[in-house]
């Protein structure tokens, strides 16, 4: 067992948090994670696993308290009356049987809310239409409508309180809840008590925490987020103006402040646009204005940049949501001398697209998140295997890397090959792209566990065939291979191949392997997600001119889900490269490509000297196929198991690729019936009308 490294002393540090106390600084922020009241015991196990890991708060995500502000489709928690303190309780109590408080972010969202379930009509501060394009309007509150809301918060907070919360807030932040609509002026018209200077704009957020203190405070502590920035000059509130002085002015009403800024684009970028730490900026001297303690975020993995937040008077607790999900066990590890055995986050945010796909949290370096109560899987533990057994895995990408991290954990002897030089397969590559550095930590964290285990032997520059693989003799053969992008268009848009032409058709790979690209280049991307987009931006940076076309409405629409999309087509604008959206290609030509509109079918011709595709990819399966047949044909008589995964068996995303090796290694053996995903059916609620046969039928 080792020491915690004393330099790090301080993060373990108790904090007074108004009547309850953190045993250390790390503080898992809310955060959302596509499982809510839908599912509330996944939720609560997923929260636990934290717990467990050492954060010192666990808090829940957005948790409605009203049918009158609601987020269905999405998936959020709910506390809408007594029948929901159950579903709150089993998470409380899950954070509590490790040692730690459990928070809960108590949130009325005002406009940002269309209520598309309840059907009520939105309340915001001034009459307003919805956020995003729902064809509803919010309605101006009454005053009669803000104490109404004043009496629901403090309803919700006693639940709270009975459920088992240690820390109640009163939301402010991400331009999502409406004390935030309150504060900001283009949000906020009135011309009452309730608006126009800034101090009869935090009216509302003051009568919250006053309102929640009276209710709870001799027993919860009261936090506020807060979005001091908005990041958007004069037209939104900036840490210099009114933000700064709306947290000056309030500064000893809360037991704890939770600082941010808005929206959530701005307040969880990816680390393609933004470091480690990026927020300091907006908490520098907000220390120095309260005696209550501070917390912020950053995306901080490591420790020594966490010490140094601390012992800089910028934060008492180190704030953290993507980090805890990528690795829950993160201050454990700091305390038990295990920081090379940290899995940092890469700032990919997949984990936010679950919650816009209203799925259960998912994460491209941990693959049990999501999974810790409906599969058992637990980030830190692996089921052992009774007898040895000896396993191949061939191919050393993010698929097969994890693959054999799990296997060689389970205590199955490892033997992992590989054809290339350098390990990690298209993590590598794609690592060396513009914005995507921090990537390559989904194989350090792995290369670096794999060389601590004695089980494992690694061959590199080893391509393998059938026959290598049927002479090593595994009981068990894992083939992870990966893929290749297509050259001949096939996507999504594009289900028949395109003619072949004398215009150099290129592929991602070719672009990544340094060959050189004629200019200018049609872009066409069919895939959506970052590739085109930092394929565009690498042919930039070499002088090349990019024409980007996209059958969608604008480039790399699925990043809305990660909250990119708009710096994405901003950086593009920026470098020039000419957008030609809702368009998909019909024909090339030696000198150009035919596009052709996405709802007219109107075409024209633009000239190229080039294309590059970024369509789908093709499964490489020729050494699995190989095996196969071989299989068939002695009738397996070896008894060898053969398993293909990762991108070999269905291209996608890294994240996909990291859980598809990680299940196949973490079941292998196990019994059918054990491998089944526990769920929650809703009970059935009262039905009150009889129902009769109808007379009516012939």
């Amino acid at each position: 067992m080792r020491a915690r490294d004393p330099r790090f002393d301080i993060l373990f540090e108790p904090v007074q948090i108004g009547p309850v106390k953190t045993r250390n600084r790390f503080y898992q922020v809310p955060h959302c994670n596509g499982m809510g009241h839908v599912h509330p015991s996944a939720m609560a196990g997923m929260r636990a696993v934290k717990a467990e890991g050492g954060w010192g708060v666990v808090c829940t995500e957005e948790c409605e308290i009203s049918p009158l502000s609601e987020f269905s489709p999405y998936i959020e928690a709910r506390l809408w009356d007594d029948r929901d303190i159950p579903a709150l309780a089993r998470m409380a109590q899950a954070v509590h049987a490790h040692g730690s408080l459990a928070g809960i972010e108590l949130a009325f969202n005002g406009y940002s809310a269309p209520n598309r379930f309840s059907r009520e009509i939105p309340w915001a501060p001034s009459d307003t239409p919805v956020r995003g394009y729902d064809p509803i309007q919010a309605r101006a509150m009454t005053l009669a409508d803000i104490r109404q809301l004043r009496q629901l918060h403090r309803a919700a907070a006693l639940r709270a309180r009975d459920a088992g919360f240690d820390i109640i807030y009163v939301y402010a932040g991400h331009d999502l809840g409406l004390p935030f609509h309150f504060l900001t002026p283009r949000n906020n018209r009135r011309q009452d008590e309730y608006g126009g200077a800034v101090e009869n704009r935090l009216r509302l957020l003051r009568e919250l925490i006053e309102d929640t203190k009276d209710a709870v405070g001799d027993r919860c502590a009261v936090a506020v987020r807060l979005a001091i920035d908005e990041r958007m000059g004069r037209e939104g509130l900036e840490r210099q103006g009114d933000g700064g002085e709306i947290f000056a002015t309030l500064a000893e009403l809360p037991d704890l402040w939770d600082v941010n800024v808005a929206d959530w684009s701005n307040d969880s970028m990816t680390s393609r646009f933004s470091e480690e730490g990026f927020q300091e900026q907006f908490l520098l001297g907000l220390k120095a204005l309260t005696t209550k303690p501070v917390v912020g975020v950053g995306r901080f993995t490591s420790p020594d940049a966490m010490v140094s937040q601390v012992r800089r008077g910028v934060m008492d607790l180190i704030g953290a949501a993507r980090p805890s999900i990528a690795d829950p066990f993160l201050p454990e590890k700091i305390d038990s001398g295990r920081t090379d055995e940290i899995r940092e986050c890469i700032g990919c945010n997949i984990c936010v697209s679950s919650d816009h796909t209203m799925t259960p949290v998912r994460c491209t370096q941990n693959p049990t998140m999501g999974e810790e109560w409906r599969r058992g899987w637990h980030p830190e533990r692996v089921p052992r295997i009774s007898e040895p057994a000896r396993t191949l895995v061939v191919g050393g990408g993010p698929a097969g890397l994890e693959c054999a991290r799990v296997l060689a954990e389970r205590g199955y002897d490892v033997a992992l090959v590989d054809a290339a030089r350098d390990l990690g397969g298209r993590v590598t590559r794609e690592a060396r792209l513009p914005g995507l550095s921090a990537w390559i930590r989904v194989i350090d964290y792995r290369l670096e566990a794999l060389r601590r285990l004695p089980n494992v032997e690694i061959y590199q520059e080893s391509p393998v065939g059938a026959d290598d693989v049927r002479e090593f003799d595994a009981d068990h053969v894992f083939v992870a291979t990966g893929s290749h992008w297509r050259r001949d268009g096939l996507g999504r848009a594009l289900r028949s191949p395109l003619a072949q032409t004398a215009l150099p058709v290129i592929t991602p790979d070719d672009v990544m392997a340094g060959g050189t690209i004629p200019s200018p280049v049609v872009l066409f991307d069919d895939d959506h997600y970052y590739m085109g987009s930092v394929m565009a931006e690498l042919l930039r940076s070499r002088g090349v001119e990019v024409i980007f076309v996209t059958p969608a409405a604008d480039v790399a629409t699925w990043t809305h889900n990660t909250l990119e999309q708009s710096r994405i087509q901003r950086r593009l604008i920026e470098l020039d490269v000419r957008i030609v959206a809702s368009h998909s290609i019909t024909g090339v030509g030696d000198d150009h490509v035919t596009l052709a509109c996405e709802y007219t079918g109107r075409t024209h011709d633009v000239p190229a000297a080039s294309l590059l595709l970024v369509t789908s990819r093709a499964p490489q399966r020729s050494l699995y196929d190989a095996l196969e047949a071989q299989s068939q044909q002695t009738g397996d008589a070896s008894g060898t198991s053969l398993h293909l995964i990762g991108d070999g068996l269905a291209p996608g995303t890294i994240a996909a690729a990291v859980y598809s090796g990680h299940r196949a290694a973490r079941e292998l053996g196990m019994a059918p019936q054990t491998l089944m995903f526990r769920r929650e059916i809703p009970a059935l609620g009262e039905f009150p009308f009889p129902v009769r046969p109808s007379t009516d039928r012939q």
